[in-house]
């Protein structure tokens, strides 16, 4: 194992820790192998329905719902015809705690959206917009390439193999990664010094 120094992000955590440590952490990376294959196969098994019987995903929450509340409904009604418990359901309730710690939570989220679209449209972090430009130009490109039910398949797949082929080949990908990082920062400064030759001569 190289130095931190020698990481993505000078980081010192493993994989296994930076994704929580725990159950999910260990499904990602295939320490739990017959939950791994069982949810890579519900993956692509599902993909195959979707594409096959030309469902959406909206037709498929319906249905689901549609039959759970007439199987509920039923069985509420034929439980007090017959004198029978009903079925044994939750309250569904959004408690004031709840709502309230949503409503932080997106309003920070959001104030950040903002202010970095306000430092942007204001050109005072050209590195920014670069990042956010390039990945804006990628979802588009992606989203072209698939629609958002194909989109979420390979999401989980991705997944499912990206962090695990990391951790097995985590130094090598790490040089390979710094490297390009070091050389695009090389070319970054490049044309930044061709573009803009006035903020040299400051320096």
């Amino acid at each position: 194992m190289g130095s931190s120094s020698d990481k993505l992000f000078n980081r010192e955590r493993t994989i296994h820790e930076l994704l929580g440590g725990g159950i999910v952490a260990d499904v990602m990376l295939w320490r739990k192998k017959n939950v791994s294959v069982g949810l890579v196969t519900v993956t692509i098994a599902s993909w195959m329905v979707f594409e096959a019987f030309a469902y959406t995903i909206f037709t498929l929450i319906s249905s689901v719902l549609l039959l759970l509340l007439s199987i509920l409904f039923l069985w509420s009604k034929s439980a007090s015809i017959l004198n029978r418990p009903s079925p044994p359901l939750p309250e569904f309730q959004i408690s004031e705690a709840m709502a309230e710690e949503a409503s932080i939570w997106l309003r920070i989220h959001v104030n950040k959206l903002l202010q970095v679209s306000h430092d942007i449209a204001m050109g005072r972090d050209s590195e920014l917009y670069t990042k956010v430009a390039v990945s804006l130009f990628l979802i588009s490109l992606i989203g072209s390439l698939m629609d958002f039910q194909t989109l979420c398949h390979t999401s989980v797949l991705v997944v499912m193999t990206v962090p695990a082929v990391y951790e097995r080949y985590e130094d090598h990908i790490d040089g390979s990664i710094l490297f390009i990082c070091n050389k695009a920062k090389e070319l970054y400064l490049r044309v930044e010094i061709l573009a803009f030759p006035e903020n040299k001569k400051l320096s």
